[in-house]
């Protein structure tokens, strides 16, 4: 039993006692993600495989199947959706990485650094279509809404943060709106999908939607975080990148509304300029100006709001590990 906590305080998380939860249906799910995998086109299958098995948490198809226990089972149409749901999220990450000109991803060579940018972008789509076939054989016009309405929302999110880059008039209700489009909407087609497939009641399925909504800006806040934050071995990518790509994320916000003039327009420069090269100035000024600890705070608000959302659940280890999940995005390192 996974221990029960109401605050996002401080407490030591066993996020493998909670991996271990759903251990066989990860299984099973892993297993699904290689068959899907398996074409005749061998460029498909060495980029595949190199991203799919390239160290990620598997959170979302986690989430998904979490979320089933705590409703219940976990049905043969959840495991094709966890499948789906990381086909979507593995696909995001190889346009991601081209649109932003990645190198590293997850502490090794992105795919585009590795087979080059066309490559990933064309088995970003299969994956893509594979998805949509996968979700199709579930034969739930609800299910389809969803996906449908998340894989749009994902793109309207990435072309939001291309128009901000390199703006530093971006304002952080503008920020908010890209993450959650771009991150956090996956996070809850996953937990939505579950109470869909589990039959759930209306208010059910709302609130692990808003569950899952809350958890991906706590997670993407954080990400944010610790790019000014973690070392390049926890953060799997170089530091300073966002910074790099003049991204205007919620630290380099908030520190530029909260610092003397002068040093607000390190942080202008930088962004306009997307470069690296000034990095440790403007990380004094973020420092500062305690960017970092306002943006861990927002997170630690969206998690309270993931975990009262969990309220309509029944009492469960499930639930209590969905709870614990919504901690873990607010203190984990990497």
């Amino acid at each position: 039993m996974i221990a029960n906590d109401s605050t996002t305080a401080s407490v030591t998380i066993d996020y493998d006692a909670i991996k271990n939860l759903t251990a066989l249906e990860t299984e099973a799910v892993d297993r699904l993600i290689l068959e899907e995998l398996s074409s005749d086109v061998v460029l498909i299958n060495q980029i595949g495989h190199y991203i799919i098995g390239n160290g990620g948490k598997r959170l979302r198809p986690m989430l998904l199947l979490l979320a089933a226990k705590a409703l219940g089972q976990v049905q043969p149409h959840h495991l094709v959706l966890a499948a789906v749901v990381e086909f979507i999220h593995t696909a995001t990450l190889l346009h991601d990485d081209v649109v932003d000109e990645s190198v590293l991803r997850r502490g090794k060579e992105s795919a585009n650094a590795v087979w080059g940018n066309a490559a990933s972008v064309l088995v970003g789509d299969y994956l893509y279509s594979s998805a949509f076939e996968m979700m199709v054989g579930a034969n739930n016009m609800r299910v389809m809404e969803i996906l449908s309405k998340t894989t749009t929302a994902i793109a309207e999110g990435e072309v939001l943060q291309l128009l901000n880059c390199n703006n530093p008039d971006t304002t952080e209700e503008k920020y908010l709106e890209v993450i959650s489009r771009k991150t956090a909407i996956l996070f809850s087609a996953a937990t939505q999908l579950a109470a869909v497939i589990s039959s759930a009641d209306p208010a059910v399925e709302e609130a692990l939607a808003v569950y899952g909504q809350e958890l991906g800006v706590a997670f993407q806040l954080i990400d944010d975080a610790l790019d000014y934050k973690a070392s390049t071995e926890q953060l799997g990518k170089n530091l300073g990148d966002d910074l790099a790509e003049g991204k205007p994320t919620l630290p380099l916000i908030y520190a530029m509304r909260h610092s003397a003039p002068e040093q607000a327009q390190i942080i202008v420069d930088a962004i306009r300029q997307g470069s690296r090269e000034s990095f440790n100035e403007v990380y004094a000024v973020v420092q500062a100006a305690k960017a970092i600890e306002y943006t861990e705070q927002c997170a630690a608000n969206a998690a309270s709001k993931a975990i009262a959302s969990l309220a309509i659940l029944p009492d469960s280890e499930y639930k209590q590990a969905l709870e614990q999940l919504a901690r873990f995005s607010v203190q984990r390192k990497h």
